[in-house]
């Protein structure tokens, strides 16, 4: 059976009314790997810079800069505590009423915040992406659309090594080491649970369909709103 994106997006309400204006807010929660980056950043492609902001919810791990490199190491980054999502949430409801913010820089070699923000304009959409952003009861009620990445394990694995050592620095041993400590364990005990919360599920990780019906989605709020 062939689901006709147009067909649905014609008949069926998501996002706020026309009579109240606000962005179409939009998480994309999925495991470490799953492809969500790679799908938020296509989708801000092809809709337009212009049009949506992207937050990334690793930009808001707390600044633990009050340890010690080794202490900092050691922290369970895929546990939610290790987010700072108070300041999410505050950061959230200013685009929601049209007020900019500056989001914080990470910097994931030294585990610490850089003190620099980066300042964002609010836009007609917002995606929100990160492995726990449908696993906080805080934050699911903010979107408008809920969005998961579901990928096999080992593809998400594959992803996280090349990622990991050429992006940030990580020796091998270390990221597997993370990733059987703590990435794996947090996965089954928060991530994957918060599935049942999405309106789609997005199968196989990166894939041209995925990203077209993210974008139509966004498209289609754009159009219904001008």
């Amino acid at each position: 059976m062939t689901i006709d994106l147009d067909d649905i997006l014609a008949h069926h309400q998501f996002g706020p009314p026309v009579e109240e204006w606000r962005p179409l807010f939009i998480a994309i929660a999925g495991g470490s790997g799953s492809g969500k980056t790679t799908i938020a950043r296509s989708v801000v492609d092809i809709v337009g810079r212009d049009a949506v902001v992207y937050l990334q919810q690793d930009a808001y791990y707390r600044d633990r800069s009050d340890l010690t490199f080794e202490q900092r190491e050691a922290i369970n980054y895929d546990h939610p505590d290790s987010f700072e999502v108070e300041l999410l949430v505050e950061h959230i409801e200013a685009l929601r009423a049209g007020n900019a913010i500056d989001r914080p820089v990470y910097d994931f070699a030294s585990h610490t915040r850089t003190g620099e923000t980066i300042t964002l304009q609010p836009e007609p959409a917002v995606i929100v992406e990160g492995i726990l952003v449908l696993a906080d009861e805080r934050l699911r009620p903010l979107f408008d659309v809920r969005v998961f990445i579901d990928t096999e394990p080992d593809v998400r694995l594959m992803r996280r090594l090349q990622r990991d050592i050429i992006e940030r620095g990580r020796s091998t041993e270390s990221v597997l080491d993370q990733y059987e400590r703590t990435v794996r364990p947090m996965h089954y005990q928060f991530v994957e649970p918060s599935k049942r919360y999405a309106d789609i599920i997005i199968p196989e990780g990166i894939n041209t369909g995925a990203i077209g019906t993210v974008s139509s989605m966004i498209q289609h709020f754009l159009d219904r709103n001008r």
